[in-house]
Parts: structure tokens; sequence; C-alpha cells
């Protein structure tokens, strides 16, 4: 017996290409197949929590890229109404590094069909000493200016090539290299569950905090983090010198940086981060200068639907 496929409300912007309109249709088509598919396009922020305030018992799913899942992901948590919710994505944006870290299908259609015979799980979040939340990862660092470049080089890159052959995930680990020979070592106190594991003595090429394992559309900076295994991973980079950085460089686009001698790579729930001031980015928006940050991980938060598990 086929088991019935919960309603689902569809969340995505209007901001989509015509290539993109055409891929959703597709997506839909499969679910509209299988269940009752509400439609909603947002077009302001404050157009989000009306349409949360309609959903009812649905499923939400979003269409779109990481931007997208943080804002409906962070609004339901404002609302109070995350942990009650199940979520899932049909990956729609440049970058889709939470989908990845999820196994979601990068392919629409095959996306729709996880959203129709995946399997729910309850999926970690990292939340800051404000409340804003964290859905992929947050960094401080050369790793700021490596977002900021890596964006620009990836919009021109990406137009190199079809579809997802296309040059465009070169961004971050170019931007990378640009920014590590000329950002400075910043001086920080690190604390990961209430014990130091840097401190201002040692100069900080940059952290990361990763619950998902890709950023920059692809790039493995916390290559063995888990959204599932309620802990985040910690990347710590001591890396100095030309050669030093290149080599850091070289080694990130590889996914081996982590394993460096001049790298400390961590697991824990609390990331506190003081000294220098430093910027961050956080599920790839910028802010700061800081002096002083926190982060914990919420395990099993909120409930998303994945791939079913391989037996």
């Amino acid at each position: 017996m086929v088991r019935p496929v919960d309603p689902l409300l569809v969340i995505t912007n209007d901001d989509a290409g015509t290539a993109d309109d055409e891929a959703l249709r597709g997506a839909l088509s499969i679910l509209r197949e299988k269940c009752s598919v509400d439609l909603q396009v947002t077009s302001q922020p404050g157009e989000l929590d009306g349409v949360l305030q309609r959903a009812g018992s649905r499923r939400i799913v979003v269409a779109g890229g990481d931007g997208s899942l943080h804002a409906v992901v962070s609004a339901l948590y404002r609302r109070h109404e995350l942990g009650d919710r199940i979520v899932g994505l049909l990956p729609m944006g440049t970058g889709n590094d939470f989908a990845r870290s999820l196994g979601i299908p990068l392919d629409l259609e095959k996306a729709a069909e996880v959203l129709c015979s995946g399997e729910v799980r309850q999926t970690d979040l990292i939340v800051d000493e404000l409340g804003e939340v964290v859905v992929n990862n947050v960094h401080v660092g050369a790793g700021v200016e490596a977002s900021k470049r890596g964006a620009r080089v990836k919009d021109k890159l990406g137009a190199i090539g079809v579809g997802k052959a296309n040059l465009g995930r070169l961004g971050y680990p170019i931007g990378a290299v640009m920014s590590a020979f000329e950002q400075p070592s910043v001086h920080l106190h690190v604390e990961l569950d209430g014990k130091v594991v840097t401190d201002v003595d040692t100069p900080v090429l940059m952290v990361s905090i990763g619950n998902g394992a890709h950023v920059g559309g692809g790039t493995a900076l916390t290559p063995e983090a888990d959204p599932l295994d309620g802990q985040v991973d910690v990347l710590i980079s001591h890396t100095a010198g030309f050669k030093g950085r290149l080599g850091y460089a070289l080694h990130l686009r590889r996914g081996q940086h982590h394993r460096r001698d001049d790298v400390q790579y961590l697991r824990g729930s609390q990331v506190t981060i003081s000294g220098d001031a430093f910027w961050i980015s956080a599920d790839g928006e910028i802010s700061g200068p800081e002096r002083h940050r926190s982060w914990h991980v919420e395990p099993a938060a909120y409930s998303f639907i994945l791939p079913q598990a391989s037996s």
C-alpha cells in the first residue's frame, strides 16, 4: 500500500529566472501527482510571516537556495513554531550548500521525489547569543573575505559553461586564495564547551563553525560536519606565510585542509570567540566588526525531509 503524502506548502520568491521557473514547474508536477500542493510566491521579507501564518498543518517546502532556507527557518524559529514543523527543500540556489550536506539531489525533479518518498529526520540548528539562527555555517577571519570575493568571482565564472557544469563553483576557493594572501591574522580567544582551544598569543587565519559541511557552492570547509549528529565541527586555521597559505588554499580545494598540522579540527556544542575585532559570515550574511560572540547547537531543533537512509 502506498503511503499518502501530506499536503505541502511550497514557498518561493519572485526573482527566479525563466530556467528556474521551468524547472520548478517540472518539480511541482511530480509533487501534484502525489499530494496537495499550495505554491506561495513572496517578494518582500514581510510577506513570509503572512504565508507561514496561513500554513496550517502542511509541510513547508522551500523552493530556493541557502538564503531562502535560512529566511524560512529563521522566521519559524522567531515564531516559536520550528520544533513543530516539517521542512523540505527544492534546491534552486547558486550554491545549495546545505542540500549537499543533507544529501538532497540538486536536480529538482529528483528532489521532488525525495519530498514524496523520503524520511523525516531531526536536524540540528546553530543559535547565537542574540537568538539569531545559523542553518549551515558561520565563520570569521579570512573566510569572510573569501565569501565576499568568492561571490564576485562566482558571478563572473558562472557564465562559463552550461548549467551546473560551469566554473561558478570555483568562486569560493579562488576567493580563499585571494584573501589568504591579503587578510592579516587576528588574535582570538576561542573556547569550545568552556575549554580554551586557542588563545590570543597564537595568530588565527580563520575560524569556521559548521553545522553543514559545505560553503561557497560545494567547498567542504568543515568536511566532516553532519547536521544530524547533535554537534558542530570547529575548524581553526593558524596558517601563516605565503607558502603556508598557498598550501592551505590548495588543500582547501581538495578537502584536505583540516588535516594540516597548522589547523585544529574539533567537535563540540558551544563556541565562544573574543579578542581582536572580527567580521562574521553567517549563512552568507556578513556582519561586524565584533569583539565577542558565542554560538551553541540546538540538537534535533526541527524536522527535515531527507532521502531514505541506505540499508
